[in-house]
């Protein structure tokens, strides 16, 4: 589906949910159980419009810098706005593998390991690269689980105009994480360990080279008493400002669905299987 702008209707703000306590508690539970909720791409298919290969479209969807959208172009509200693909409720608690290898993307690896506020950079002024720069912000906030260290990033990578801490998702999947875990404060236990590795991604849309709508589904594991696990999908508005892409202004893009990564659902659906290139 590919998104046409119109002049006779502004598109509303979606806003996507942070962790439910009842999905924390079904992660969180006595017993491992997986839960998978996973970013899917029934938005716009401008990654995907050639032979299948995201990297080649996306390249080819960009436009110079300051470039006036086309009236049959969405805007970046519209992008971000833009439902995406609807699956089955349950489709998130079956692995229902599919029969083929699913289609990838590349997503360059990070030249620097500890940059602003500790998270991964140096990724190139390319789609995939705010893609990789969205997954590094992302895991640094999952894996710490502290609120200190979310505030920080936050000021580091997110810009004025963006989601304000407090109203920002990934605050309030930490706060929602300590609260249903039981973990005091404003931090997570010492004992316990949560790890998140980007497992697939998507691009929504682009806008000329400095804009990205990326899309990064993680596999989250914690460790607390039993091993839990559950995939995570979020996007994200990408700017590239400062010689870095960074979080941009603008309301958080509409909530996605739930599939298993890797599963027929998740195939159909669009999600596109993380491979790690070269840093660039």
């Amino acid at each position: 589906m590919i998104l046409t702008r119109t002049r006779s209707r502004k598109p509303q703000p979606v806003e996507p949910g942070p962790w439910s306590r009842a999905r924390l508690l079904v992660m969180l539970g006595a017993v491992a159980v997986v839960l998978v909720l996973t970013l899917v791409g029934g938005g716009l298919a401008i990654w995907y419009a050639t032979n299948g290969n995201p990297q080649s479209t996306v390249a080819e969807a960009a436009e110079p810098a300051g470039a006036q959208p086309a009236d049959n172009r969405p805007t970046r509200d519209e992008i971000a706005a833009a439902a995406m693909a609807s699956v089955d409720p349950q489709a998130a608690f079956h692995p229902d593998p599919a029969p083929g290898p699913s289609a990838s993307i590349e997503v360059p690896a990070p030249t620097v390991l500890d940059g602003i506020a500790g998270v991964a950079t140096g990724f190139p002024q390319t789609p995939a690269g705010a893609v990789g720069q969205f997954a590094a912000i992302e895991q640094s906030v999952l894996e710490s689980m502290s609120l200190p260290r979310a505030r920080e990033i936050h000021a580091a990578w997110v810009r004025s105009g963006g989601p304000g801490f407090e109203q920002w998702t990934l605050t309030r999947n930490v706060t929602s994480f300590l609260t249903s875990a039981r973990q005091g404060g404003v931090e997570k236990d010492l004992t316990t360990v949560v790890s998140a590795a980007p497992a697939a991604a998507l691009v929504k849309g682009v806008d000329g080279p400095t804009w990205t709508l990326a899309c990064v589904l993680l596999d989250v594991q914690a460790w607390i008493k039993t091993e839990s696990r559950m995939g995570y999908g979020l996007c994200a508005r990408m700017e590239w400002v400062e010689g870095r892409w960074q979080i941009a202004a603008g309301t958080e893009p509409a909530t996605a669905p739930s599939a298993w990564p890797g599963s027929k659902a998740a195939a159909a659906a669009g999600w596109l299987t993380w491979i790690e290139g070269e840093a660039r």
